[in-house]
């Protein structure tokens, strides 16, 4: 099982959406047939199995092994992975596009990069599944509290000469063999707690300072 798992087809992502399977999907993080799903989920096994069977078409679970019982043959089924992540282009049509408009001052912008950035990473981790590799990664998580406004926008300055320093100093558009990675660095404040969710003494956040390689490596053995 993997520990995520891109769900790329429009299909698939209809199918992983629907609420019963949606719990199939969780169920199965310990593998059961049809009559043990039921059992767990109060549902009629018919319909568990209806549900199954549309899962395995779309490779959201699998055949995990089957066990004789007399006359029967039970068929024991698991998830694919213990977590999924729809990516944006199973929605290509209507997908955001970052070099639309691109503004550093938008949240709406920032959420475009970070759709392309489930894009392509996501692509990668395919590609790479297929061809047994890892993928050359990188990401960063912190959280930072500013004082005032003067303050982030500050930081803000500060981080993107910085970056841009590193970039200039390592990018070589001629290397023979080089790859191309993308980096990716957002600020956004942590939205609230919801009603009933503990609260968190954090401040804002930076978020996710990251590098992966573009989506036309997909597959590629990992290397420095």
């Amino acid at each position: 099982m993997l520990d995520v798992a891109v769900i790329e087809e429009p299909a698939a992502a209809e199918a992983s959406l629907d609420p019963i399977r949606s719990r199939i999907l969780a169920a199965l993080a310990e593998p059961g047939s049809a009559a043990m799903l039921a059992v767990r989920l109060g549902l009629p096994r018919q319909k568990v199995n209806y549900h199954l069977k549309e899962l395995e078409r779309h490779g959201l679970v699998e055949l995990a092994e089957e066990r004789r019982k007399g006359n029967v043959t039970e068929r024991i089924y698991g998830a694919t992975a213990a977590s999924y992540v729809i990516s944006p282009s199973a929605l290509a049509a209507v997908s955001p596009d970052p070099s639309r408009s691109p503004d550093q001052l938008s949240a709406r912008w920032l959420l475009a990069l970070g759709a392309r950035l489930v894009q392509e990473v996501g692509t990668l981790l395919t590609g790479a599944a297929r061809a047994k590799r890892r993928v050359a990664s990188f990401g960063i998580d912190a959280e930072v509290r500013f004082a005032s406004a003067a303050d982030r926008m500050a930081f803000a300055d500060e981080l993107a000469q910085v970056v841009g320093a590193l970039v200039g100093r390592y990018h070589d558009e001629s290397a023979p063999g080089g790859r191309t990675h993308r980096v990716i660095v957002g600020l956004h404040q942590v939205p609230a707690p919801q009603s009933g969710a503990p609260e968190s003494t954090a401040g804002p956040r930076q978020e996710a300072a990251g590098t992966h390689e573009t989506e036309s490596e997909a597959g590629q053995e990992d290397r420095p």
